[in-house]
């Protein structure tokens, strides 16, 4: 007995000591924020100061020193977060992740992100080339010095920055990442896709019920589709006979890992907008208190652990660089890994936000295939070669995969990666390939956002988005002299007079009717100027159809419904005189037009259940603010997933309605079949008997999980914000200690958005899609401006900086963005 307890009291010693070395070479991996370390490159020395709120100002003696230092900062603050993106964007995920990412590789093998970064980077003027390479030195030295060490994901993963080949960034990285942006905001193809496979089993009264066209507006297209696909024998024949009867789920897709789960719904939702939103809105100085403007800005994006934002303040004097004059730097703001500019910010000048436009820069386009004529595909002047090209793809634990990638001369063929098309068209006599406006090696995107960051005027920074390609964004900009503006930048196609289908849904590739024109010059895309603004006392935009009513071309169809624009509207008219406080209730109002429109049917409902009376006074009383407090902001939002799904999955078929759900709301297509009581969708027995046993279903469901009281349940319990870390938030576990959980207001139509995807299968109403940070910029003298965002500064799951911002950001408060102020928290120097 006393050698067993001899033997338990060492095993215990082992594992404490095994602890303490763990937590020593965890501790060793959080950045030094003091002291003065060495940054081989610099030409002088650099200061790096954290000031309260924890924003970082790099002061340097040249912009190439200052971008150098930020990718340093970079590296040591989101190391892990640039070696996942860099392994995503040049399909390495499987290499350290295994055979679950195998999805995610080969489809952004198929795009070729990087090969087109490399040709963009080539077009790039001198002065964006070094400033890409010197941020990638930057990196690269933080790593090769030991300045930076390993986070804890690098060492549960057995990796390193920069893979096997050491090369923890480039310069076609920072482009590749710019592309990867555009590829998240950009698309729409996920739609053409959508209309796709529903008119397999509907026909086009239907589909356009299922996906209305934008309100006020017209279906964008005469062509009957579901007719069209079917005479053109798009579709495989259906192995049975019962194509719309409710399907289980494969044994596979029941067994498979959370994070194949999340590589396989990431490559199936490419190309959806649903949610990829924003809001924006600039006041000129004649409606504010100080009489000068204010800007508001809050980006709607996946929420990520850590958050996509990194703030900061770049300054440099004025230099010459190989003969060019250069302005001095001095920029404060939103920074993205990867990138070495603000993004989304001020100088002392200028300020500006943005929100994506959703115009139409993909279509997708059915390659005719013939069995007589193996690797050829029918063009306009005949049949013609796919160019090919072999991409080999390292798997860990496994052998090479090799994967064969097509492109026609519209782009790369997706449906040989995306599964969603095996089984849906006959692969025998079609292909479906992509043209998407991103892909072109003259995208001179990254010169628009250096040049933006030297802007210090409102006319300065509309010349210097000019060069903005993709992706399309809304911009609004004010400058400290009291001039404003909106503008919409960026490249939308022109398509002819006869493309009947205008880019919808997926077209006959080898008719020449169908291929793009050229290019909406950037004079004639959407924009007000200042006196416009000014006669109305604000400009706002919330991926609402930007477009005037005279609009000369066709930019897209997709638009996000108009409930938080209309909200935004009617709280900027509220007030005469706007200021700082003002814009932030803005920002943060929970008052849901979608789910004030649709709470009407919802109180038709007669559940059986003795709590529903309790239940339907809740409803009754309920003022459509999404608190987190809220129990019938809980019941309604259930009920609303229910009814969707009893509607449209029996029509739908199960696995196609799980395939199109979760990302896509379809709510107004649920309002305009509650309103007709629509009974192809309802059935015979209408509408309100499947809206009654929803709601039976709804309380049920929600008594399960929080008891079986009504007036007990709370919103914020079921509608947490989780910032998922990659890849760990897919990890049972780790998913605990990596990602970052609040409760959060707010739902899909809210100004403070909370979208929450419904086919989720652990926790639908978690909120996934929400403000990614929120600012408002003062251009008065004192330049008072404020902004937060979802996590922390730091990257490293250890620092509490990681995130100490998440409780403010539920709650609405805000950090304060202020010009240097001395003395710093910490200060870092780096030395040449």
């Amino acid at each position: 007995m006393k050698w067993l307890g001899r033997l338990s009291l060492l095993a215990v010693l082992a594992i404490v000591f095994a602890g303490g070395v763990l937590a020593v070479q965890m501790l060793r991996s959080l950045p030094r924020l003091d002291g003065a370390l060495l940054l081989p490159g610099l030409v002088k020395s650099v200061s790096i100061g954290r000031d309260a709120s924890d924003v970082t100002h790099i002061q340097a003696a040249s912009a190439l020193d200052a971008w150098r230092a930020l990718g340093f900062v970079h590296a040591q603050e989101r190391g892990w977060q640039l070696e996942f993106n860099r392994r995503i964007m040049h399909g390495e995920l499987s290499e350290i992740l295994g055979p679950a990412t195998l999805d995610t590789d080969k489809l952004m093998r198929t795009l070729g992100i990087i090969p087109m970064a490399r040709e963009q980077l080539k077009n790039l003027s001198p002065l964006a080339q070094a400033s890409l390479q010197a941020y990638s030195d930057g990196i690269q030295a933080a790593w090769r010095t030991g300045a930076v060490r390993p986070s804890p994901e690098f060492h549960i993963l057995g990796t390193h920055a920069g893979g096997k080949a050491g090369q923890a960034w480039s310069p076609e990285d920072s482009v590749g990442w710019a592309l990867m942006m555009a590829l998240d905001l950009g698309g729409n193809w996920g739609q053409e896709f959508a209309r796709l496979t529903s008119s397999k089993v509907l026909n086009n009264t239907q589909l356009w019920q299922l996906m209305p066209p934008y309100p006020g507006e017209q279906a964008p297209t005469l062509v009957d589709l579901p007719a069209l696909y079917a005479q053109l024998g798009v579709y495989a024949v259906a192995k049975t006979s019962a194509e719309a009867a409710p399907e289980q789920p494969s044994k596979l897709s029941t067994q498979r890992s959370q994070l194949a789960q999340w590589s396989a719904e990431w490559v199936r939702d490419m190309g959806t907008l649903d949610g990829k939103g924003s809001n924006n809105w600039v006041v000129p100085g004649s409606h504010t208190e100080s009489g000068h403007p204010l800007l508001a800005n809050d980006p709607h994006l996946a929420l990520s652990a850590p958050a996509i934002w990194y703030f900061a303040r770049l300054q440099a004097p004025a230099t010459v660089w190989q003969g060019q004059s250069l302005p001095a730097l001095d920029v404060m703001g939103a920074t993205l890994p990867g990138l070495p500019f603000v993004v989304l910010g001020r100088t002392r000048g200028v300020a500006w936000g943005f929100t994506n436009t959703g115009p139409d820069v993909q279509d997708l386009y059915l390659e005719q295939l013939d069995a007589s004529r193996p690797g050829q595909y029918r063009t306009p002047e005949g049949w013609a070669a796919f160019e090919t090209r072999i991409e080999t793809i390292r798997i860990k634990g496994q052998g090479d995969v090799s994967l064969t990638v097509r492109n026609s001369r519209h782009g790369p063929v997706i449906s040989d990666v995306q599964p969603q098309y095996s089984g849906l068209i006959n692969t025998d006599a079609y292909a479906v390939s992509l043209r998407w406006s991103a892909l072109t090696p003259d995208n001179p995107t990254i010169d628009a956002g250096m040049q933006a960051n030297w802007s210090q005027t409102v006319p300065q920074l509309v010349q210097a988005f000019a060069d903005h390609h993709s992706p399309m964004q809304s911009v609004v900009m004010a400058d400290t002299q009291g001039e404003v503006a909106f503008k919409a930048v960026g490249k939308v196609p022109v398509r002819g007079p006869d493309n009947d289908i205008r880019g919808v849904a997926p077209a006959p590739g080898w008719l020449a009717k169908y291929d793009w024109q050229g290019w909406i010059s950037y004079a004639e895309n959407p924009g007000l100027n200042s006196e416009q603004i000014q006669a109305k006392g604000w400009h706002a935009t919330a991926n609402q159809n930007i477009l005037p009513a005279d609009y000369p071309h066709f930019v897209g169809a997709d638009w996000t419904t108009p409930e938080r624009f209309d909200r935004i509207e009617q709280l900027m008219a509220a007030t005469p005189k706007h200021s700082l406080e003002s814009m932030q209730t803005v920002q943060n109002d929970v008052l849901s037009l979608g789910g004030a429109a649709l709470l009407p049917h919802a109180l038709k409902a007669q559940p059986t259940y003795a709590m529903g009376q309790k239940a339907m006074k809740l409803l009754a009383d309920f003022d459509a603010q999404m608190h987190t407090q809220s129990a019938a902001a809980l019941i309604l939002n259930v009920w609303a997933d229910e009814v969707t799904r009893a509607v449209l999955a029996p029509r739908l078929g199960a696995e196609r309605f799980q395939g199109l759900y979760g990302k896509r709301h379809f709510r107004a297509a649920l309002q305009g079949i509650l309103a007709r009581d629509d009974k192809f969708w309802c059935g015979d027995a209408g509408c309100s008997a499947v809206s009654n046993a929803a709601m039976d279903r709804s309380l049920d469901r929600i008594a399960s999980k929080l008891g079986r009281d009504p007036t007990a349940w709370r919103w914020g319990a079921w509608h947490q914000a989780i910032s998922s870390h990659k890849p760990f938030g897919k990890v049972p576990g780790l998913n605990a200690l990596f990602d970052v959980r609040v409760e959060s207001a707010g739902d899909l139509f809210t100004v403070n958005v909370g979208q929450y995807w419904a086919n989720d299968k652990t926790e639908p109403f978690a909120n996934r899609h929400a403000a990614s940070l929120r600012a408002v910029y003062d251009l008065s003298p004192a330049g008072d401006s404020r902004f937060i965002f979802q996590t922390g500064q730091s990257g490293h799951v250890f620092s509490p900086r990681s995130r100490d911002m998440s409780q403010a950001w539920a709650k609405g408060h805000y950090r304060a963005l202020h010009w240097p102020v001395t003395p710093y928290q910490q200060e870092l120097h780096l030395l040449p």
